[in-house]
C-alpha cells in the first residue's frame, strides 16, 4: 500500500464504527521527516494524545482494533512503524537503533505532531521505547503502559552476560538475533511460514508442543522453536496475515533486528539511569499464557513492577492470552486501556 501524507482529521464515532480495522487503508497514513529519518504513522480521532508503539515482528498494525476505540473515547491516537519497520526509513548503521535514537523519534514526532504531552503505550519492543521515553523525558510523556513485556530497569551486568547466564549453554532469541546476517537470512527465507509461525506460537492458542520453545540448541534453527498452524485462530485474519507478509517480504527482517544487536550498547549508554525508575502513572497489561514469561527471571519482573514502576496502578495478567494481547483480546485491552487513560482526560 502507498500510503500518502494527509492532513490530520478527526472522525465522527460513527465513522469510527464503520471502519473495517483489518483494512489497512481504513487509517489515516501519514508521514514524518524525524530525528533525521522518515516515518510512517497513523493518526486519529482528536483530543489528549495516546502513542502506540508496537513490537517485533509486529508493525503500527498490531494496534488496528486499539486505534478506533481510543479515538472514539476522545483521544488523538498516533501509531507509528518505529525505525527499521514498515513503510519507515530503515537506516542501514547498527548504532541508529539504539535506545537514544528510539527515544529521540518519539520526541520528534510529538514535536511534529504540535504536542507536549503524551501517555506512551508500548508492546513488546515497544515497551522498551515507552520505558525508557517515560523516564528520559517525563516532562513529555505523562503515562506509562507496557503491554505482554514488563520492562527491567538497567541492570547490574551486561544484558548479553545476564542472558547466556538464563540460556544455560541453549540459544536464547534475543542472543541469536545479535548475529549479524544469518538470523535475517533465516526469518526472510520465507516470511509467510516465519510470521505465521511466531504469531501462533506466542499466542494463548497454541498449546503443549505447539508454543514457542524459548531456547534452542547450539546450532539448531531458531525457526525450529516454532510451529506454524494449519489454520489460524480467528483473532488473525488471512487479510491480516498477508498485509504483515507483504511489508517483511518488501522490507526484511534487517532493521527490526538490530535494536537487539544494541542490548549492550544500550547498557553502556545509559549508565547514568543506574537506580532510575519511571514515577509517571503506569500500568502493566500481561498474557497468563505468554510463553515469554515462562522464565523465572522474566516472571520475577512481573512480581517486582512496583518496585520500579512506583506510580504502577494496576497490574493484570490475562487468562489465556499469549504475546499478543492486543490482538488476542482486543476488546479486554481495550477497556484496560480507557480504564487508565480515564485520568487523563478524553
Amino acid at each position: 500500500m502507498d500510503a500518502s501524507a494527509v492532513t490530520h482529521i478527526g472522525r465522527t464515532e460513527a465513522a469510527f464504527r464503520q471502519v473495517d480495522a483489518d483494512d489497512p487503508a481504513a487509517f489515516n497514513h501519514c508521514f514524518a521527516d524525524v530525528n533525521g529519518i522518515r516515518m510512517h504513522y497513523i493518526d486519529e480521532g482528536q483530543g489528549p494524545l495516546v502513542i502506540l508503539l508496537h513490537g517485533f515482528p509486529y508493525l503500527w498494525y498490531m494496534w488496528r482494533r486499539q486505534i478506533g476505540a481510543l479515538a472514539e473515547a476522545g483521544f488523538r491516537v498516533v501509531v507509528p512503524d518505529q525505525r527499521g519497520f514498515g513503510q519507515t526509513d530503515r537506516p542501514d548503521s547498527i548504532e541508529a537503533y539504539d535506545m537514544s535514537q528510539a527515544v529521540g523519534d518519539m520526541v520528534g514526532l510529538m514535536a511534529t505532531l504540535g504536542e507536549t504531552s503524551a501517555v506512551i503505550v508500548g508492546h513488546d519492543l515497544g515497551a522498551w521505547v515507552a520505558q525508557a521515553s517515560a523516564m528520559l523525558r517525563p516532562d513529555l510523556f505523562r503515562g506509562l503502559v507496557m503491554l505482554n513485556t514488563p520492562v527491567p530497569p538497567r541492570g547490574k551486568v551486561r544484558p548479553t552476560v545476564g542472558l547466556r547466564e538464563m540460556a544455560k549453554g541453549r540459544v536464547y532469541h534475543h542472543l541469536y538475533f545479535q548475529q549479524i546476517g544469518k538470523p535475517d537470512r533465516e526469518l526472510a527465507c520465507d516470511p509467510g511460514k516465519t510470521l505465521r509461525s511466531i504469531f501462533y506460537s506466542v499466542s494463548g492458542s497454541a498449546v503443549g508442543a505447539e508454543r514457542w520453545r524459548l531456547f534452542v540448541e547450539p546450532g539448531e534453527p531458531i525457526l525450529n522453536a516454532f510451529t506454524e498452524p494449519k489454520e489460524f485462530p480467528s483473532w488473525l485474519s488471512a487479510r491480516a496475515i498477508d498485509y504483515y507478509v507483504d511489508e517483511y517480504t518488501r522490507t526484511g527482517f534487517t532493521g527490526a533486528l538490530n535494536y537487539y544487536r544494541c542490548r549492550d550498547r544500550n547498557w553502556e549508554i545509559t549508565a547514568f539511569l543506574d537506580g532510575a525508575v519511571v514515577r509517571q502513572p503506569s500500568l502493566f497489561i500481561g498474557g497468563a499464557a505468554d510463553p515469554s514469561l515462562e522464565p523465572v527471571e522474566i516472571r520475577g519482573l512481573y512480581n517486582q513492577l512496583e518496585a520500579y514502576l512506583p506510580g504502577l496502578k494496576k497490574k493484570v495478567m490475562l487468562p489465556g492470552v499469549g504475546h499478543a494481547a492486543a490482538e488476542e483480546r482486543a476488546d479486554q485491552v481495550n477497556e484496560l486501556l480507557l480504564e487508565f487513560l480515564g485520568q487523563f482526560g478524553g
